[in-house]
């Protein structure tokens, strides 16, 4: 029987992190270093790998790739792939974690419904659906020859349940539609490849709740009492789901998903 921190320890293995750079994504990255795991951290171009790579390396010694890509283009997914392919890097945990979020200035995205279009909705389905398909099947063939493999999905509560409008008033914040149904797409996923890519490959969702970012007072309110620990996420709340995911923890553990909300879900 395997003791706890045995189970636990990712030395000799690989991690490819999309999104790595974003608030989330970094933290997941030190978590997988902590844990000994290698990293392959995968962002867009206008993104500060080095900062990062820099605190990594304080936490612990682990070799660390950066591979910039743009994962709503199709063509740069592909050459990520055919590269890590080609390069015969072994990787054991895929993280797909990179999110089109959009912001308040991008034009059909936070307005209303009659308003969004049809052009954000592409893109957003693009990054946080598509671009996971693509990843999944493509680095599929590296995940199945390692031992214990794990793909984990980031989602939201918002794959899971509608949101409450009322939240967002006298606020430039919004919940599109396209985000919502691209996180709940990316649960349906994790399900079907769950089944399809077992038993060499467990597969997996982390649902987080709403992380604190310096949101307007009178959302972050209402927010919280509307949240059963009556507060909102931050980045170390997932820290120990994605350890347990990752590692040889949750070796029985596939077609989940994990919803990390502080019980908003539960009402």
């Amino acid at each position: 029987m395997k003791a706890i921190a045995d189970l636990m320890n990712m030395e000799g293995r690989r991690t490819l992190i999309t999104g790595a750079t974003g608030e989330i994504g970094q933290k997941m990255a030190e978590v997988m270093a902590e844990l000994g795991s290698d990293l392959i951290l995968v962002d867009r171009t206008d993104k500060d790998f080095n900062s990062l790579v820099e605190r990594l390396k304080n936490i612990r010694e682990v070799d660390i790739q950066c591979i910039v890509c743009d994962l709503e283009l199709e063509p740069n997914r592909e050459k990520l792939i055919y590269d890590i392919l080609s390069s015969e890097t072994n990787i054991n945990v895929l993280i797909n974690n990179a999110a089109f979020v959009g912001d308040s200035d991008l034009e059909g995205w936070t307005t209303s419904f009659e308003n969004q279009t049809v052009e954000t909705w592409r893109r957003a389905i693009e990054v946080n659906l598509t671009a996971v398909f693509d990843l999944s099947k493509g680095l599929s063939p590296i995940l199945r020859k390692t031992k214990n493999a794990s793909i984990i999905n980031i989602s939201s509560i918002y794959g899971v349940v509608g949101p409450d409008h009322s939240l967002y008033e006298n606020t430039d914040m919004a919940n599109p539609a396209a985000y919502a149904a691209s996180k709940g797409g990316l649960v349906q996923l994790t399900r079907w490849l769950s089944t399809s890519l077992a038993p060499c490959i467990r597969v997996n969702t982390i649902s987080p709740g709403g992380v604190f970012r310096n949101q307007p007072e009178s959302f972050v309110k209402k927010y919280e009492s509307r949240t059963p620990l009556r507060r909102m996420a931050t980045e170390d709340d997932l820290k120990g789901i994605v350890a347990y995911l990752a590692s040889d923890l949750s070796l029985y553990t596939t077609g989940q998903n994990i919803v990390v909300d502080g019980g908003w879900t539960a009402w």
